[in-house]
């Protein structure tokens, strides 16, 4: 026997956001470590906003979102607005009631380039390695630096030509190249780069990482712009990073480069 369609809506729902999540789902994991880490970041936020004036989104929501953004590759802030909308996990990841509004793209976007400026992201990374080294997970022995391409969130279309671009160009003897014309109306820092000469060119960064190599895990990580000169960008944003690592008392002792690192 046939079920009924019925379509009529229950006034009331009995089920929190909190039963809807399966208990053995990786972001529950994720979503402990993340609060103990902004637990502690009390101070960073503090100054970083003011005690008078309209409250923001919360540091500690916008931070939870643009990890949703990494973990599942949402392309836009628009897309990631319309997604926690209707999607109840990324509700309860990032704090959101299931009454709650979703904040407007302009504000989202507002209140990330303030968190950028205070380095609130490095922030959060500090605070995770803190729970790694107190589980005992962190090796000072043997680590590896590591680079790979990031491709930005950008479209080779929106590249156009600058209206005042230099008189003198970055390339040899003053040649002027194609980042010096032309940038992204949507992303300027990203460039045009490829792999090889038989890959496409598309707008990219290249990405610098720190692994301990005992469990692998990340404890510095930072990007540059692309461009030819990647060996000397890997070495100084190496030595910026283990620089960070030292202030927060990870001093390793030997090194390994990955091959085309």
């Amino acid at each position: 026997m046939g079920g009924d369609d019925k379509q009529q809506t229950a006034m009331f729902s009995y089920v929190t956001m909190e039963e809807g999540i399966p208990a053995s789902h990786p972001m529950r994991r994720i979503r402990s470590l993340v609060d103990i880490a902004l637990q502690k970041m009390d101070g960073v936020f503090d100054a970083l906003y003011s005690e008078t004036g309209r409250p923001s989104i919360a540091p500690e929501r916008f931070l939870r979102a643009q990890l949703l953004m990494i973990l599942y590759s949402i392309r836009s802030e628009g897309q990631l607005m319309e997604q926690i909308d209707f999607n109840i996990l990324y509700r309860w990841f990032v704090g959101l009631e299931m009454d709650d509004a979703v904040w407007d793209q302009k504000v989202f976007s507002k209140n990330r380039a303030r968190l950028i400026a205070g380095e609130t992201s490095q922030q959060l990374l500090l605070a995770v390695i803190e729970q790694a080294r107190g589980q005992r997970l962190l090796s000072e022995e043997h680590f590896t630096v590591d680079r790979t391409l990031l491709q930005a969130w950008a479209s080779g279309r929106s590249f156009k030509q600058k209206p005042e671009p230099p008189a003198r160009g970055t390339g040899a003897r003053g040649r002027k190249r194609l980042r010096d014309t032309h940038e992204s109306a949507t992303d300027p820092d990203a460039r045009l780069y490829c792999k090889s000469s038989s890959g496409a060119a598309v707008p990219s960064y290249l990405g610098h990482v720190i692994a301990e190599n005992r469990n692998g895990l990340v404890v510095a990580a930072m990007a540059t712009q692309a461009g030819n000169a990647a060996e000397r960008q890997g070495g100084k944003a190496a030595l910026k990073m283990l620089k960070r690592a030292s202030a927060s008392r990870w001093a390793p002792t030997r090194v390994t480069r990955r091959r085309g690192s």
